[in-house]
């Protein structure tokens, strides 16, 4: 993967000024509440760099990649997580995919997002349309993904995800995607929370916590002044006594690799190879598709590289 540099000065001496991104673990209420609370604003801007997104697209991919590095908690050792949604609607589908260690990366199925008019609001129900969430498990020593699937009730990956843990796992649960722009557009602050009812939670301490969650500040505008997310927790949840549990880094990162890239080219039939070779275009350029890293090849360097695989011909 390569990290597309940012360019704006005033966003880069922001982004120097935060505390460095991470997910944070949480216990309340004589541990019946669990959450776990991240701080993203550096991930959603090197995402919104890397992927060349507009306002619009980053709210759409960035709430994504918060629910994905939320989720990611659920998981451990070298397991991920991937989060899809399918839709008839402008947006048309989103992928990300999250691992336990707290590396985050997917993309936008329509990227910009096809609108009919301009918009008036953040609101996504009509851009998302009618369409299917589904979260997946990718446990190590496992063959095949632990998926389950809900259907869009809402049109907010928020409402949608609670939903699908309602249905899904018979857990309550709260999720907060907050994202926060400038008056110039630019994303200054960015994380999220994921409250869940622990087993032999009463629903008297659910009614309560419903009512706090309805008064939260907001969770961007409150880490673009700098501030940590587990402040935000400590000073929101207070009158629930909060425990702190555990942190992890949390970063847009993607394994992919030039290398990578080349054995894929290496491996193809030789008819395929000479095909390449014969008609380009060149240079070749390969795009990973969850990162948007462009990784190119000139003609003669190909033509040595196929050749040392025993493929096409100098």
């Amino acid at each position: 993967m390569i990290k597309k540099k940012i360019e704006d000065r005033d966003l880069q001496e922001h982004l120097a000024s935060l505390p460095e991104d991470g997910r944070e673990v949480f216990l309340l209420h004589n541990d019946l509440i669990r959450v776990t609370a991240i701080q993203a604003t550096n991930l959603i801007n090197q995402m919104r760099e890397n992927h060349e997104l507009g306002l619009l697209e980053t709210y759409v991919l960035g709430q994504a990649y918060l629910a994905a590095g939320l989720l990611s908690a659920t998981v451990k050792g070298n397991d991920r997580i991937q989060l899809n949604i399918e839709c008839g609607g402008p947006i048309g589908g989103v992928f990300v995919e999250a691992w336990a260690v707290g590396a985050v990366r997917g993309y936008l199925k329509h990227n910009p997002i096809p609108l009919q008019r301009q918009l008036t609001s953040l609101d996504l129900n009509e851009l998302y349309g009618p369409g299917f969430l589904s979260v997946s498990k990718l446990l190590e020593g496992h063959k095949t993904p632990f998926t389950g699937q809900t259907m869009m009730a809402y049109g907010d990956l928020a409402k949608d995800l609670a939903l699908y843990y309602q249905q899904s796992e018979q857990t309550p649960s709260l999720f907060v995607l907050s994202i926060h722009f400038d008056t110039a557009g630019q994303v200054t602050g960015s994380g999220a929370l994921f409250l869940q009812a622990m087993p032999g939670c009463e629903d008297a301490v659910l009614s309560q916590l419903e009512q706090t969650a309805g008064r939260l500040a907001s969770l961007g505008s409150f880490l673009s002044e700098g501030k940590p997310v587990s402040e935000y927790v400590q000073e929101q949840f207070a009158s629930l006594g909060v425990r702190h549990l555990a942190h992890q880094p949390l970063g847009f990162s993607c394994p992919c690799s030039r290398e990578q890239y080349t054995r894929y080219l290496q491996q193809l039939n030789q008819e395929d190879q000479a095909d390449i070779l014969e008609n380009g275009p060149f240079p070749l350029e390969l795009v990973c598709v969850n990162c948007n890293t462009h990784y190119q090849y000139e003609k003669f360097e190909l033509a040595s590289l196929l050749s040392k695989a025993g493929g096409g011909r100098l």
